[in-house]
């Protein structure tokens, strides 16, 4: 399944805008840019290491305030260069002050497909997922639904950039003790495309409370604004 600029809330503009915001935040001081030597030997907490996909090398890191708290956004970007940018091909994860992880997306046109696992597969892989990354979870979880859930990423195709969807199964489930939110989404090669945990969500009026730093458009929005100021 290859959506291309099909997606909701999402337009050709803010695509434009996701590659031009990449290369201002790329200069303030909260983005740590990485010379290539550094960037190929400093090493995300080993614990980590094993979801880091191949082909991909560390670019940025990045301090950052999860529901006031502080973390660590570490960005990866494929070692060959394609689709580099905010917007485009990435791994991301954010770890907590203690080495929590909070969690982590990897947007890559490998999960540009429709042939996606069933529920019961979904399902399977991701409660093995959490009793390997976030077992805490598991004894006060309730799954909410299971269902397809597709993200925008920018990509160039015969040197035109457009936006395509990957998509994977997502399990959404709330922690039955605090209220808050998590989920996995596993992609169609049964691969973890992106973790999530400790969401809070806003009933009234309605909103996530909880930054989004592990979504590039989120990240666009708000850089443009702050730079706006």
């Amino acid at each position: 399944m290859k959506k291309r600029n099909a997606i909701t809330g999402w337009s050709a503009a803010a695509s434009l805008l996701l590659a031009a915001s990449f290369t201002a935040d790329a200069q303030t001081s909260k983005e740590r840019k990485m010379p290539a030597s550094a960037a190929q030997t400093q090493k995300t907490p080993p614990s980590f290491n094993s979801l880091t996909p191949e082909g991909y090398k560390q670019v940025a890191t990045r301090d950052v305030t999860v529901d006031g708290e502080r973390a660590t956004l570490t960005r990866f970007e494929r070692q060959d260069g394609r689709n580099a940018g905010l917007g485009g091909e990435h791994y991301s994860l954010v770890v907590d002050g203690a080495g929590l992880l909070k969690g982590f997306a990897h947007m890559d046109v490998a999960y540009e497909s429709d042939k996606l696992p069933s529920r019961e597969r979904t399902q399977e892989i991701a409660m093995n997922f959490l009793k390997e990354f976030a077992p805490d979870l598991l004894p006060r979880m309730a799954i909410s639904w299971i269902e397809p859930h597709g993200e925008p990423v920018r990509v160039a195709r015969q040197d035109r950039p457009e936006v395509t969807t990957v998509t994977g199964m997502k399990v959404k489930m709330r922690n039955t003790e605090d209220g808050r939110w998590f989920w996995v989404i596993v992609g169609a090669n049964e691969r973890v495309m992106v973790f999530e945990r400790d969401i809070v969500w806003i009933n009234m009026p309605g909103h996530r409370q909880t930054e989004k730093w592990l979504h590039d458009n989120w990240l666009a929005t708000r850089d443009s604004k702050k730079s706006a100021r």
